[in-house]
């Protein structure tokens, strides 16, 4: 391990600490007494607001962490013998160690490639026919990732036609929106666009990669598949007691667009440290940057080098390429500060 001090800014959106507005809503929570499980006002003003946010009646749930909000919503859509489409570099595929077959008592599923990690619709209508005798996982719902492990974006118009497909086979919808607010920023429409008005039956609503400390909410725009969502919560020891602590911050970040202004410069923040590493030669882009994620391709003299320096990056998620992620803290002297490192290191091995 190098001694240089460990640069962690880029390693994930996951790793930036809490926003200022999350941080003053966690403090005005704690100025006083609540009622525990839920039924404080805190809770109820954020569900509030989040139905506000998407313009639609919808079911809201708090969970403390991004596997349990999809392993608990997709075994609330699925039986045991059912299975699950979803790309082969989809989260709940590569990330979550089994939990949705864990919590569904078995559910498969099921993989399909893509381009730029986005599911090829052709593909996952093969995998819908591919069989239909009772010795195969009957196919039940079909997940995607918005935006996808690869940084991309489902356009409302491919989110449209990824449901006429799923509605055609009777399929459910799931969104795993651990970067919506990302998103959402970038494709610069309403939130009912990318969710409900395109067919999605529950989203899987990220905080913590949006600058809380802690915290996904499990929104049901279909609320009939809701029922009895909050009993899968208490056995999976996801009911918190103080339930006001992970409900506050959204608040905050909802109240007065908060939310997607970190977003947008999160966004903006990857596109200048994108449009940075493409101009150094040697360094090549390897996925659009759609979002906050930067993907590109170094030698692995070079990744060496810079891990030496101190800088934290994954090289395994996706398709196996240094991922360089942005948050609401990124700053333009962090982009700076990569960037010449990448530049002396590539420049010194020509």
């Amino acid at each position: 391990m190098s001694d240089q001090p460990l640069k962690n800014q880029f390693a994930s959106d996951n790793y930036a600490g809490i926003c200022p507005e999350a941080w003053q809503a966690l403090e005005e929570a704690n100025r006083d007494y609540a009622t525990s499980y839920g039924e404080d006002p805190w809770t109820a003003r954020t569900c509030n607001a989040i139905r506000d946010f998407f313009e639609t009646d919808c079911e809201v749930f708090f969970v403390f962490n991004g596997t349990a909000a999809n392993s608990l919503a997709l075994a609330t859509l699925c039986q045991s013998y059912h299975s699950v489409i979803c790309h082969d570099i989809a989260h709940i595929e590569t990330d979550e160690c089994g939990a949705c077959e864990f919590f569904s008592n078995g559910t498969k599923l099921l993989t399909v490639g893509g381009a730029n990690g986005k599911v090829d619709l052709e593909e996952v209508e093969r995998t819908i026919t591919r069989r239909t005798d009772i010795h195969y996982p009957k196919p039940r719902v079909l997940s995607i990732t918005q935006s996808t492990e690869l940084g991309t974006l489902y356009t409302p118009d491919e989110l449209v036609a990824i449901h006429g497909l799923s509605k055609r086979y009777k399929l459910k919808l799931h969104m795993d929106g651990a970067r919506f607010a990302n998103a959402l920023a970038a494709l610069q429409v309403k939130p009912k666009e990318l969710t409900w008005r395109a067919g999605v039956d529950v989203l899987t609503f990220g905080g913590t990669k949006s600058g809380m400390p802690v915290g996904e909410a499990v929104v049901f725009f279909d609320r009939a598949l809701a029922k009895e969502f909050g009993y899968r919560c208490k056995q999976a020891g996801q009911l918190a007691s103080k339930m006001r602590f992970l409900t506050a911050p959204w608040y905050g970040l909802l109240k007065d667009g908060a939310m997607l202004r970190h977003a947008t410069h999160a966004n903006a923040s990857a596109t200048r440290l994108a449009q940075g590493l493409a101009a150094i030669p040697g360094a090549r882009m390897v996925h659009p940057t759609e979002a906050n994620a930067v993907f590109v391709s170094l030698p692995e003299e070079a990744i060496e080098k810079l891990r030496r320096l101190g800088w934290v990056f994954y090289t395994f998620i996706g398709t196996g390429n240094c991922r360089f992620m942005c948050s609401w803290a990124t700053t333009d002297h962090d982009i700076a500060e990569l960037l010449a490192d990448v530049s002396a290191i590539m420049g010194a091995a020509e």
